[in-house]
């Protein structure tokens, strides 16, 4: 039930009590006016915890932007001006096995996998990154029309975010834009999308500099559902504020879904839990 205005309070109260003296039209009344109010929310989103599954090795020197899982390997994009790369990863050990350096002026950004090629955009570049994915060779350098933030795809489509409330679904061989859908929670833009994992059906986006994910529905938008991972930040206990949650992959054929950070020394596998 949502929380109404003392004035509407107020209103309710009155009708209430006039239902008592008059009590079919004030009634019939009453019924449309609280039927109205409600029917501007849609469904509430679920709201969601976790528990640790297991803890593996993550470079703590990584800035990551982008974490994805294909056929048993994780590649990693990680940022900032200096220190951007694409990276193969052992999962048990957290080496790097494979690393593609970017010059100092190119600042690192989301990644996914499909088919066999690896995407990864940059944050002002206004470039993507095209590589294979079997050698990490590069394949093209492709123009970028606005900043990159996070980017995954749904089989079809690649999404991408640019760090406002907007999911854009891009042809991966040209990148002419399909559509575009705004993400909300009952009619509040959600801004600040940022690394972005499709799975089952609906797009996780991690909210940029919180401790949450947002589950959304990729046709319309609207957040289904909320993950509150707090806590991994509080076990870490990291005092540098450039450290935020900001990776997110999902092994389907295990159904293993992962989490890290920018800076993390830990990647975290864990199951979702439905939250009080």
């Amino acid at each position: 039930m949502p929380i109404l205005h003392p004035k509407r309070l107020c209103e309710l109260r009155f009708m209430s009590a006039a239902c008592r003296f008059f009590p079919l039209v004030p009634c019939i009344i009453l019924l449309f006016w609280v039927a109205g109010f409600a029917g501007q929310l849609g469904p509430r989103p679920e709201n969601y915890t976790y528990s640790i599954v297991n803890r593996f090795p993550h470079d703590p020197l990584a800035f990551t932007q982008g974490l994805e899982w294909h056929k048993g390997a994780v590649y990693e994009g990680t940022g900032k001006f200096g220190h951007s790369s694409l990276r193969r990863v052992d999962l048990k050990t957290g080496a790097v096995k494979q690393r593609i350096e970017y010059p100092e002026d190119i600042f690192g950004e989301g990644i996914t996998v499909f088919l066999d090629k690896i995407y990864q955009l940059t944050w002002k570049n206004r470039i993507l990154f095209v590589y294979n994915k079997d050698d990490l060779s590069l394949i093209e350098t492709v123009s970028y029309p606005r900043q990159g933030w996070g980017l995954t795809h749904d089989h079809r489509d690649l999404i991408a975010s640019d760090g406002s409330s907007t999911l854009y679904f891009l042809d991966p061989e040209t990148l002419v834009e399909r559509k575009r859908i705004t993400v909300q929670d009952n009619g509040l833009k959600i801004q600040y999308l940022n690394e972005l994992e499709y799975i089952d059906g609906r797009i996780f986006a991690n909210i940029f500099r919180s401790d949450r994910i947002a589950m959304i529905n990729p046709e319309n938008g609207a957040v289904e559902g909320w993950i509150d991972l707090s806590g991994l930040r509080k076990e870490l206990r990291l005092d540098n504020p450039e450290a935020v949650l900001n990776g997110i992959m999902f092994d389907k054929e295990g159904d293993r879904l992962f989490i890290t950070g920018k800076f993390w020394p830990t990647l975290f596998e864990i199951r979702l839990v439905p939250a009080p």
